[in-house]
């Protein structure tokens, strides 16, 4: 395994399309869900929990060769927002993309051609993981992880929050984050067994409805 490759795929500056979007927190801020450190705490728990755990089971299953067109079919049924989709396959094509230029494999080529308007984010990371030489756990670390940061960097921009205070939630989270990634590893391993219906289902109602919301307005600062 190669953790330098786990280290580019969890930073930000990868060009994988990430820091155009807020993970829902432009929405929260705008709805005045967010006001603070403890509220972008609050936020980033909440989405650790439903949508990083689902993203980190989809790509961890990704990783133990579960299919990767049951696996999308699985993250649509999971997506109930159309705007969310549609930023998911984005994220997907765009980390495809980058994948293939650091890591050329014939699997991701497969899949480009299969996808090419792009599969899910979290089921393309799980096979960029696996091209990179990683593992389910690498690959679930990567996508909570994301869960959690891509929010906080929004906010950071969007409230003009003090970057150490982000920080701080980040690390406050660390312990969760761990304890959802081996939660979605296991759930990856059920999958591979019992098929894409043993992963989780978390749902997050809020970041559906706001993520439509945002999906219409005419001026914002991050695509979704």
């Amino acid at each position: 395994m190669s953790r330098a490759a786990l280290l580019m795929l969890a930073d930000g500056r990868f060009p994988a399309g990430g820091h155009a979007h807020s993970g829902g927190a432009e929405a929260a801020v705008k709805a005045g869900r967010i006001t603070g450190a403890a509220d972008l705490e609050e936020f980033c728990r909440g989405r650790l929990h439903t949508a990083g755990l689902v993203a980190a089971s989809l790509a961890a299953a990704a990783v133990l060769r579960v299919p990767v067109r049951e696996l999308d079919a699985a993250a649509d049924a999971r997506t109930p927002s159309p705007a969310l989709r549609v930023a998911a396959r984005k994220l997907g094509r765009q980390l495809m993309r980058a994948a293939r230029a650091a890591w050329p494999s014939q699997e991701l080529d497969a899949v480009a051609r299969e996808f090419p308007k792009g599969a899910h984010q979290p089921v393309v990371l799980g096979v960029v993981a696996r091209a990179a030489g990683l593992g389910a756990s690498d690959a679930a670390h990567c996508a909570v992880y994301e869960s959690v940061s891509g929010a906080a960097g929004a906010v950071v921009r969007l409230l003009s929050l003090d970057p150490f205070d982000a920080s701080g939630v980040l690390a406050r989270l660390a312990p969760e984050v761990d304890r959802v990634a081996d939660l979605a590893v296991e759930a990856g391993r059920g999958a591979v067994v019992e098929g894409v219906g043993a992963l989780p289902a978390a749902s997050a109602p809020l970041l559906e409805i706001g993520a439509e919301v945002h999906a219409g307005w005419g001026v914002r600062l991050f695509a979704s």
